[in-house]
């Protein structure tokens, strides 16, 4: 089902929120099997103008995933296959000798992968860190310098990067500060038997071509919405005292943080939280966000902000698992 993309007044009403949140994920569950969560938290980091890093073993569909939120957005896509000998250049563009109207030699732009609306940075971790850098500016600041010239990315711009956990040989991993600027860091499951099957159906079946829901200006519009969603101060307290609370420093900690953490989360991880809570409280039908919110997106939201030591690596204890208990320790406000 699609909309009527033409700009009206109940096009930012919260309501639409709520009715596009539904019809995009009717959409992608077209395509994608089974992946209800993955599909949700995706759709509220778009919605909250964040970027996402999808990881998970291959053959999850992370991609189809990404293709399918394409097919459904009327926006520009474009997709970069990270790999060892890919170069910054081959992602933001570069200047290259043209001929102007007189015949003469003359510098031109010739921009890159990286100016479209939405990105899909595939297996980003076989990359080199040099290449990997040409994200940084681009995903913080929505701006890419090239010499002396700094270019505005089309709005609106998300990356949707993907990389798998098993296979690391010829890998490099993302350093902390890029991490930082993924709004939420999404885990993608192996699905069981029943959405197997579902899979198996879609393979000997493939669904018709997703129908467009709606465009960039409209997700510009409903984005500006979820801004306006009110946040109580119990819950931007609780926000608060859950950050500040993954830091060992903190007397209020659990036993894992004090033990496992060398770096609590940053302050965007502040931001992601109550963001996305507002975004999904919209979603959900509702006018303010709620400390469930925030408890329900800390994984995502938080599992790639927090640093680990060495100890926690030997033992095998998870980001996920320090979160879960900081939050059980918090209780409730």
């Amino acid at each position: 089902m699609s909309v009527d993309l033409t700009p009206t007044t109940d096009d930012t009403s919260p309501e639409q929120v709520k009715a596009i949140g539904e019809q995009l994920h009717a959409a992608i569950s077209q395509a994608v099997v089974g992946q209800a969560d993955v599909i949700q938290q995706t759709l509220v980091a778009l919605l909250a103008g964040g970027h996402v890093l999808l990881e998970g073993v291959p053959g999850l569909g992370k991609t189809l995933l990404v293709r399918s939120l394409a097919q459904t957005l009327q926006l520009r896509f474009s997709r970069i296959q990270f790999t060892p000998d890919l170069m910054p250049a081959d992602c933001t563009g570069t200047n290259i000798i043209g001929e102007d109207e007189l015949g003469g030699r003359t510098f031109r732009f010739q921009p890159g992968p990286l100016f479209a609306n939405l990105v899909l940075a595939d297996e980003i971790n076989r990359a080199t860190p040099k290449t990997q850098s040409a994200l940084l500016e681009a995903m913080q600041e929505h701006t890419i310098t090239v010499g002396q010239s700094t270019r505005e990315l089309p709005q609106p711009f998300f990356v949707l990067a993907t990389q798998n956990p098993l296979e690391m040989e010829g890998t490099y991993p993302l350093p902390e500060a890029q991490l930082d600027r993924f709004f939420f860091k999404v885990l993608v499951p192996f699905p069981d038997a029943g959405v197997l099957h579902g899979i198996l159906q879609r393979t000997i079946q493939p669904p018709d071509a997703l129908s467009v829901v709606t465009d960039g200006p409209h997700l510009l519009a409903l984005r500006a919405v979820a801004r306006t969603v009110p946040v109580a101060s119990n819950v931007a307290d609780y926000a608060v005292a859950l950050i500040l609370a993954t830091h060992p420093a903190n007397a209020r900690n659990g036993s894992l943080v004090r033990r496992y953490v060398r770096a609590g989360v940053s302050p965007r991880g502040l931001q992601a939280l109550v963001t996305g809570a507002q975004v999904r409280a919209l979603l959900d039908g509702r006018f303010n966000a709620s400390t469930d919110d925030i408890r329900d997106l800390a994984l995502p939201a938080l599992r790639h902000r927090l640093l680990l030591n060495f100890e926690a690596l030997a033992e095998g204890v998870s980001t996920d698992a320090v979160i879960t208990e900081t939050i059980e320790t918090l209780g409730n406000p």
